[in-house]
């Protein structure tokens, strides 16, 4: 696989005042301190609910192995709340080998291992994920932020549309028994993101890494 990745920086992070929750901090996830089999278990419950209509997505039942391969073929961040994690996704830059077209374009970012844990779902993680996503995109060039989830999970695409992407393709992934919709949005500055009020400013953009 051959994708564009940003340069990594210490200071992509971002602590914000989130109405309900308080302090809510996204930032680069660290092998340092965190923990492989813990992002996998949260992927595996925020999942759960996709399984239980029966879609089976990798990150379903995924092992932490796969978790951080796939990781580390972009950008992990992690949002932390009262100390704990609480949600994660994954960043990846152009990939020239993508079976999905939209991936294979030029300043487009692909989204992937997006999910919040169940219990804190439908309080702004989710949505602060994706602003943060779109904002840290744009400071490094790209011009897209893009991502694929189940076409049958349709309340998933009426969210994903709520948050101003748009449906680009309809694709069939190897090993999956359903079609996913691709939906991408332009890499910017977010209204909803405005309402976070980000106590740090993003960095620098960066230069692109082949990878």
């Amino acid at each position: 696989m051959s994708t564009q990745r940003a340069t990594q920086s210490p200071h992509d992070r971002i602590i914000c005042n989130q109405p309900g929750i308080g302090r809510l901090v996204l930032r680069r996830f660290d092998p340092q301190r965190d923990s492989w089999e813990f992002l996998t278990q949260l992927l595996h419950r925020a999942f759960a609910r996709l399984a239980s209509l029966g879609i089976h997505c990798a990150c379903v039942d995924q092992a932490a192995s796969a978790t951080r391969a796939r990781a580390l073929a972009g950008d992990c961040f992690v949002a932390v709340c009262n100390g704990r994690i609480v949600g994660t996704m994954t960043l990846e830059g152009r990939d020239g080998e993508s079976p999905c077209e939209h991936y294979r374009q030029r300043g487009v970012v692909s989204l992937h291992q997006f999910g919040v844990e169940p219990a804190w779902q439908s309080r702004g993680i989710g949505r602060a994920l994706l602003s943060f996503a779109s904002q840290w995109a744009a400071a490094r060039g790209f011009t897209q932020v893009a991502l694929d989830t189940p076409f049958p999970a349709s309340h998933l695409v009426a969210f994903y549309r709520s948050q101003g992407f748009s449906l680009v393709d309809v694709v069939r992934f190897a090993g999956r028994a359903y079609d996913s919709a691709i939906l991408s949005k332009a890499a910017g500055a977010s209204p909803a993101f405005a309402t976070l009020q980000p106590a740090y400013a993003y960095p620098a953009r960066a230069q692109h890494a082949r990878r």
